[in-house]
């Protein structure tokens, strides 16, 4: 029974036991309610200028991109600008989407700005508290009340911090109510925003509202290379897009044989050495054949086949030349009197046409050979010029050392001469 008819229902009246069946059916109404629908007007509207916006409902209010709505909160009422053009689309009628309560007033919009102010403002006094007191925390947001009767600081740290003496600074200096809210890794990272690896904006910044956890064997399931570097997103966790196609592939992975198992096929028994789980398809190492691929219904026709007694199917040709090339078999076996396409002879031709010929290929050895003796002579003549230019300048640094000397010794000799006195007699 619903809570209405718990609420009125008659006293007087006396209720089946619980074991009875068809105590049980009123409550099919209730699935009836589920998937009732309704149809309602979106209009996206952005009450930061650095966050995405949310769709709400317009209530019958006709508005305009631009323009500035109030929408009641959880705490109290925000002001919000309209940031697209309204949606008409079908949603159940159990979703909890906000209403546009009314269009904002010029005192509400000027509100809305003092409060953006206000937030910088209580932003720059934190971090200097931070800084000052030491705490290990990173400030990551500042939102302000619309009313202004109470800020909440975002900050993210490794452990517990000690903020007492912090908050009290903050309550001393911004005279409102302050709330300190402790937030992790993947929460900092929507609140930041980014570019992920994909290209596009992060998915828990556009449209994630909660985390699922995400392990390593996703990954694992998907074939995607365990490199951090790769599988990690901009918070350094495993990306939360990793959940988004894992059921799809342990759905398409359990009926395909497991990696490393041994497999009967129709060109033998072969061991799983790789496997495509969207194409179904599994490529087994066989002896006789080497790396062959098959896809998940053709190994189940061959097992069927031969629990039944029947003959195997026959193998397609293109099989065997799998292991040693793609293509190859094909070549060998198409037949001979297959005409080619038109402009084939052509590309031919060109092709046939831009090879040397062997009076051009003789020509250019002549050449190479010509012009390696001319650069031989070239270092040799450079190398004897190098060799006769050292000599010279050797023989005349001797030629003029020894002249100095000799003159030196004889001009010493002749001022020992003159310098003493001749005998008088």
């Amino acid at each position: 029974m619903t809570q209405l008819e718990l609420e009125h229902k008659d006293p007087a009246v006396q209720e089946p036991p619980d074991s009875a069946e068809p105590a049980e059916k009123p409550e099919a109404p209730d699935k009836s309610e589920e998937q009732e629908t309704v149809t309602v007007t979106l209009v996206p509207v952005r009450f930061r200028t650095d966050r995405p916006s949310v769709h709400c409902d317009a209530a019958g209010l006709t508005v305009d991109e631009g323009e500035w709505v109030v929408v009641p909160c959880e705490q109290c009422s925000e002001v919000g600008q309209v940031a697209g053009l309204p949606i008409r689309i079908t949603i159940p009628a159990r979703c909890d989407i906000p209403r546009i309560e009314r269009l904002a007033t010029t005192r509400e919009i000027e509100l809305y700005y003092q409060n953006l102010e206000s937030e910088r403002n209580a932003r720059r006094v934190c971090q200097e508290r931070i800084e000052a007191l030491g705490l290990q925390m990173k400030l990551v947001r500042v939102e302000s009340l619309f009313d202004g009767s109470k800020i909440i600081f975002y900050y993210s740290a490794d452990g517990r911090v000690d903020f007492r003496e912090l908050v009290k600074d903050l309550v001393r200096a911004l005279r409102t109510r302050v709330e300190m809210c402790q937030i992790g890794i993947r929460h900092e990272a929507k609140m930041t925003g980014g570019i992920g690896s994909c290209g596009r904006v992060l998915c828990c910044t556009s449209f994630l509202k909660s985390f699922d956890p995400v392990s390593i064997k996703m990954a694992k399931v998907q074939n995607l290379p365990l490199n951090p570097n790769k599988i990690s997103g901009f918070c350094g966790r495993l990306l939360c897009c990793l959940t988004f196609e894992y059921e799809t592939y342990r759905e398409y992975a359990k009926h395909l044989p497991s990696m490393g198992n041994m497999c009967d096929s129709p060109s033998g028994e072969g061991k799983v050495v790789r496997r495509n789980i969207l194409k179904k398809t599994v490529s087994l190492a066989t002896e006789q054949n080497g790396v062959v691929e098959f896809s998940n219904s053709e190994l189940e026709d061959f097992r069927q086949r031969k629990e039944q007694g029947l003959p195997p199917r026959p193998v397609k040709d293109g099989r065997k030349g799998r292991a040693e090339g793609p293509g190859t078999e094909e070549k060998k076996t198409e037949p001979a009197g297959r005409t080619r396409k038109k402009g084939s002879g052509k590309r031919k031709k060109t092709r046939q046409s831009g090879k040397p010929s062997e009076k051009q290929r003789e020509a250019k050895r002549e050449a190479r050979a010509k012009k390696g003796t001319e650069k031989k002579k070239a270092v040799t003549a450079r190398k004897d010029d190098s060799r006769k230019s050292r000599a010279k300048k050797a023989e005349g640094a001797k030629s003029k050392g020894r002249g100095k000397r000799r003159g030196g010794r004889r001009r010493g000799k002749q001022a020992r001469k003159s310098s003493t006195p001749k005998d008088k007699s």
